[in-house]
């Protein structure tokens, strides 16, 4: 926990000088019973349960001051709350690879299966948009919070030829903050890229380029890319790039690689192709923009990693004021004090 007005607590100095005048009044009250012919009256009329009733309002006063101080220095603590507006988008490879049986029913089949559940997991107030790409990228839909449009568009994927990761990657970015200035387009077809996406337009005017401020990474809360491959790159965009872009926009983007690290033959056209996922890229994509890369080597770990990104996307911890805090139970401690005194000394006219 940190203060934002720190030079405050200074203040709490002053606490212990009011307990030292306290126990100074309560000394020369001692020295006022010795008039009494005996001590022993003072102790009886005193009775041996008083001790707690005569000191108990004061010392919830001392902490009702001390809660009062201490807020007044506006204290700040990290702490995990909901995230009220979250918008999560899943890139999904559906390159054919995704029809290897070497995960039951298939890839595909054990990836719509965990999908589903995390939506349906997922609090209503999320919303999810998805992207699927092999040979280039597709919004399959847009994000919503209606789960049966997400679980009909998880429903229509269709196996296509070749894996652009970067492509699904730039187009779940570009879904999830439209006005955040990413030309589809132009990033596509940009020379910067190590390969294209296709050929790029004829005749097309390159745009003028547009102011952009970098931020930190991870610093947008309001959201996340999920990217899920089980496959390496064969054309599109770098990853990598990509994946620079998005945590300059302070995206997160966690990659899950879908299959057994030794990867495992595909039937392809007549003949047997041994495919495996890129597991060094993925971990970079994440590194860069502060997200986590989890293997799933079943469709039973697909689903637990699924499981685990629903508590961390909808649980956001952030440093958070918590002045409110200490001031209610400043007055919470003030009140008790208050009432215990007129329950216990309060004396009728």
């Amino acid at each position: 926990m940190r203060f934002l007005w720190s030079d405050l607590l200074w203040l709490l100095l002053g606490i212990p000088l009011l307990i030292g005048a306290y126990a100074y009044a309560l000394r020369r009250r001692k020295k006022a019973a010795l008039r009494y012919a005996s001590l022993m009256i003072v102790r009886d009329a005193v009775g041996s349960g008083q001790w707690l009733r005569r000191h108990l309002p004061a010392l919830l006063l001392m902490l009702a001051l001390a809660a009062a101080l201490i807020g007044v220095a506006r204290p700040i603590a990290v702490i995990t709350l909901p995230n009220e507006h979250q918008t999560i988008v899943l890139a999904i490879d559906v390159s054919r690879s995704m029809r290897a049986a070497d995960i039951p029913p298939s890839r595909l089949g054990a990836a719509q299966n965990a999908v589903r559940d995390f939506v349906r997991d997922l609090p209503p107030n999320v919303r999810v948009g998805i992207v699927t790409f092999a040979g280039t990228a597709a919004v399959v839909q847009t994000p919503t919070n209606n789960r049966d449009d997400l679980i009909a568009a998880v429903d229509r994927f269709q196996l296509q030829r070749q894996t652009a990761i970067g492509s699904g990657l730039l187009m779940a970015l570009a879904l999830l903050l439209p006005d955040s200035g990413i030309d589809l387009e132009e990033d596509l077809f940009d020379r910067d890229f190590s390969r294209r996406s296709g050929a790029a337009p004829l005749g097309a005017a390159k745009p003028e380029p547009r102011e952009f401020k970098p931020v930190p990474p991870s610093s947008y809360t309001a959201g996340a890319v999920v990217l899920m491959s089980d496959g390496r790159r064969t054309t599109g965009p770098d990853p990598l790039k990509a994946a620079k872009m998005a945590a300059d926009r302070g995206v997160r983007v966690h990659t899950i690689g879908f299959g057994t690290t030794t990867g495992g033959p595909v039937d392809f056209e007549g003949m047997s192709i041994f495919m495996r996922f890129d597991e060094e890229t993925l971990k970079a994509v994440a590194a860069i923009t502060e997200g986590v890369y989890s293997h799933a080597g079943s469709a039973a770990d697909l689903h637990r990693v699924y499981k685990e990104l629903t508590a961390k996307m909808v649980l956001e911890r952030k440093e958070t004021e918590i002045t409110a805090f200490f001031g209610a139970a400043a007055a919470l401690f003030a009140l008790l004090a208050a009432v215990l005194s007129l329950a216990w000394f309060h004396r009728s006219s």
